[in-house]
């Protein structure tokens, strides 16, 4: 079991990281804003459930052979890249609605949600963080060390996943008002969509 000092210093750290707006961030504003609140809800969930995966493959040691190998990381960076960057193309060519009605938002909370799961997941930073940084609250006295890393993992999940969410609602109310200006509502998919090719071309141009 992890001890408190530990666990306080943690979760203090985790609780600062994830309220600084990311890429996470900005995709949930994004989907939030162009598609309301229970989209950009749905692309929070989706980012926690990446980030769930993330822990996972670094208990198992997965996101270590990334970490070792060059050409695994770069495969896995350019794709997380192209996915996003694909996204922001399909966003910015879809045809502007002059109006939106409750029941044609632009997308789906299901396909935000398997979206945002396969985007977080193909972020090879998010797997070196995962391995980089969890590891440093681990003690061998505290018990089995898969068992602290799931936990450890699991409470940064939940902290992001509130962090998401603060941003989904806040996003989302916003989003309402501003679909009402067709104007707006016009060049809000060219926006979001230069959102994806920017954070597309951001994670092609990182470096391990």
């Amino acid at each position: 079991m992890i001890d408190l000092a530990t666990l306080i210093s943690y979760v203090a750290i985790v609780f600062g990281f994830v309220f600084i707006p990311g890429p996470a961030t900005l995709l949930t504003i994004a989907r939030s804003t162009s598609s309301g609140t229970r989209v950009g809800v749905a692309t929070g969930v989706g980012i926690a459930a990446g980030d769930m995966v993330h822990t996972v493959l670094a208990i198992a040691g997965i996101s270590a052979i990334i970490a070792a190998s060059a050409m695994l990381f770069s495969v896995v960076k350019y794709l997380g890249a192209g996915y996003l960057i694909y996204l922001g193309i399909r966003t910015i060519l879809a045809k502007a609605p002059t109006e939106l009605a409750a029941n044609t938002l632009p997308i789906s909370a299901g396909k935000a949600f398997h979206q945002a799961i396969l985007a977080e997941v193909l972020n090879p930073k998010t797997a070196l963080f995962f391995l980089a940084f969890l590891p440093q609250f681990v003690r061998p006295e505290n018990g089995p060390v898969p068992l602290q890393l799931l936990s450890l993992g699991a409470i940064f999940v939940v902290l992001g996943l509130v962090s998401t969410l603060v941003f989904a609602f806040g996003a989302g109310a916003l989003g309402n008002l501003l679909r009402r200006n067709p104007t707006i509502l016009k060049w809000q998919g060219k926006v979001v969509g230069a959102i994806y090719c920017a954070l597309g071309v951001r994670l092609a141009l990182q470096h391990r």
